[in-house]
């Protein structure tokens, strides 16, 4: 049986509990799915801290894990058929934890692909919208003379956020009563566009309010508390 210390990973950051699923990441929006995730649904799991700020997602051990040097990242002792499952993309991992689990998405066919067409709808929209707004008004991209970028992402961004207004009208949580991967998917981002991102008023948010209302709730889940902090940045 393939154990943990034969990924190249390991050799950089060892397991300590080998048996416990590995978690390699950092609190970004799309880091802090797969802990919120793992806090939901009381999976036990190690967490070591990536530092994209040293580039260490570029480092041989972590592109042997994920060759697109990004986190988050999983290694799993106890994956299908008993072998250790490698797995990277935070989307699929909350698909894989929610189905190893039988947790947080519904069983039901139809509300089941309902739930992952939110999720994707996150990952393709969402997230690189969200993100290009946060470069373009926050970081680097704001000394750009050409504010055009810039414009076309606030207006995009606002347009998801109405797409998510629309949805979450009458609704507590993306699929109703019922919280799962696609609010899990979605939270993060949503909390980085009007904090760290500081586009509260750039997007004019609070002009949805079903999506302040959601955001609280979510927020106010001890679970996610707990896993917007996980891994615990270095002092």
């Amino acid at each position: 049986m393939l154990s943990l210390s034969q990924f190249p990973i390991t050799q950089r950051w060892p397991a300590k509990h080998p048996e416990l699923l590995q978690l390699y990441s950092l609190p970004t929006p799309n880091g802090v799915k797969v802990s919120i995730m793992l806090e939901e649904i009381g999976l036990p799991y190690e967490a070591h801290l990536i530092d994209i700020g040293k580039n260490e997602t570029w480092t041989p051990e972590f592109l042997s894990l994920n060759p697109n040097g990004k986190i988050p990242a999983i290694l799993d002792p106890n994956g299908p058929d008993s072998k250790p499952l490698a797995l990277f993309e935070s989307g699929a991992i909350l698909l894989y934890l929610a189905e190893k689990c039988g947790q947080l998405l519904p069983q039901d066919p139809a509300r089941r692909y309902e739930t992952l067409q939110w999720v994707f709808f996150q990952m393709a929209a969402v997230g690189p919208m969200f993100g290009q707004l946060g470069f373009f008004h926050k970081f680097a991209g704001r000394e750009y003379e050409d504010k055009r970028p810039l414009e076309r992402y606030q207006k995009e961004s606002k347009r998801l956020l109405g797409v998510l207004e629309e949805r979450l009208i009458r609704r507590n949580w993306m699929m109703g009563d019922e919280y799962t991967i696609a609010d899990i998917s979605l939270l993060g981002w949503v909390r980085n566009l009007i904090g760290f991102y500081e586009a509260r008023d750039l997007v004019d948010f609070d002009s949805f309010p079903a999506v302040g209302l959601w955001l609280e709730r979510g927020l106010a889940r001890p679970a996610v508390q707990r896993g917007i902090n996980i891994p615990a940045r270095e002092a």
